[in-house]
């Protein structure tokens, strides 16, 4: 039989749709680091509006929109430290923003230039297209964080359709088995493409699944900033100290396409659409700053010009970089070179040689 109080698993919610919230639940949190968690909202919605834009225009490849997901990406990430490391997938360029990515590397990665989108100072691993993958890569690194007896945290992101992926069970059952140090972040955005949540999954919710393996399950307003970080730090937090790895599930929504190549229109209905925008985390967010008078319509205007004219000068500087060499695609697959690759090199030196 299954037990039933077992499988309930309450959502954390700090502040609700309207921006309402219980003043002793939120006490910790300091005015500095609501502004922040505001800033960098605002600051990552108006990038990737104007990705999009550059994807219309044809001066980016193919884009995956996180519109709506500001809260659950910008919360998990500020509560992680510097040394964590985080795998993303294709949709958390707000979540490498925060970890220390700049509007230009993730331009010049919509732009296939690849080899020159990261730096040696953030701990970011390459963006995993392969769904699921990057929650092996995750484990492995948290498992060697472990052997070596660092306080380093392996943050994995991903989204509800990669939880039908064997890599998601594979990652969760190795990592609870040897206690590792991860958090598993999933932003259930209620869509995998154009297949629902219903459609991915029976379970009640995607933080239950963490029961089968023996590690911490949490469900979390994804479009509650304020919830996302506590839940993300506590999870965190555990792992840094030893006591395994965590779960989370983020309810959230994408506003927009799964990536500029799909059309949303033609799977959700416009009713969902329209009652999901009610629930924007970035008007949420903005009235309850209002309502505490921490924030005005002049400083969103000044904020807003500001970013601006920062991802102005990001496209500027991406569109003057010159793409990779044949040899830079080559040298930043491995740490170190081998013997094969270096064949392979010279192979596709040869073989462009011929073709021009």
């Amino acid at each position: 039989m299954i037990d039933e109080q077992q499988l309930q698993i309450e959502m954390v919610q700090l502040l609700d749709e309207t921006g309402d919230y219980n003043p002793i639940k939120i006490k910790s949190f300091d005015n500095q680091l609501l502004l922040s968690m505001y800033k960098w909202m605002l600051k990552a919605r108006q990038f990737d509006i104007r990705m999009v834009k550059l994807q219309r225009q044809g001066r980016i490849g193919t884009y995956a929109p996180f519109q709506g997901q500001e809260a659950a990406q910008i919360g998990s990430a500020l509560a992680l430290e510097k040394d964590d490391w985080m795998f993303p997938s294709y949709r958390e360029v707000a979540a490498t923003l925060v970890h220390g990515a700049t509007f230009k590397q993730n331009i010049l990665r919509s732009k296939g230039n690849f080899g020159v989108g990261g730096s040696t100072d953030e701990n970011i691993f390459p963006i995993q297209i392969i769904i699921g993958a990057q929650t092996l890569h995750a484990a492995g690194c948290a498992w060697a964080s472990k052997l070596k007896g660092e306080k380093v945290v392996s943050a994995c992101y991903f989204g509800d359709g990669a939880t039908s992926q064997g890599d998601f069970h594979e990652a969760l059952n190795f990592a609870s088995v040897n206690q590792v140090p991860a958090v598993f972040f999933c932003q259930n955005n209620q869509w995998a493409i154009s297949v629902p949540r219903n459609k991915q999954t029976a379970s009640r919710s995607i933080a239950q699944k963490a029961l089968a393996y023996g590690m911490k399950g949490v469900q979390v307003d994804g479009n509650d900033c304020l919830a996302v970080y506590q839940v993300m730090k506590a999870a965190a937090d555990s792992a840094r100290n030893g006591d395994g790895p965590t779960l989370i599930e983020a309810i959230t929504y994408r506003q927009g396409p799964h990536t500029t190549a799909d059309d949303p229109t033609k799977y959700r209905s416009e009713r969902d659409a329209e009652a999901w925008q009610n629930k924007d985390p970035l008007v949420r967010f903005k009235r309850f700053l209002t309502d505490n008078k921490l924030w005005s319509e002049e400083k969103e205007r000044d904020e807003l010009q500001t970013i601006k004219n920062d991802i102005d000068q990001a496209v500027k500087a991406a569109e003057e970089t010159p793409p990779p060499t044949l040899d830079e695609i080559f040298d930043h697959v491995y740490d170190k070179p081998h013997e094969l690759l270096l064949m392979q090199k010279e192979e596709a030196k040869a073989f462009i040689k011929e073709r021009v």
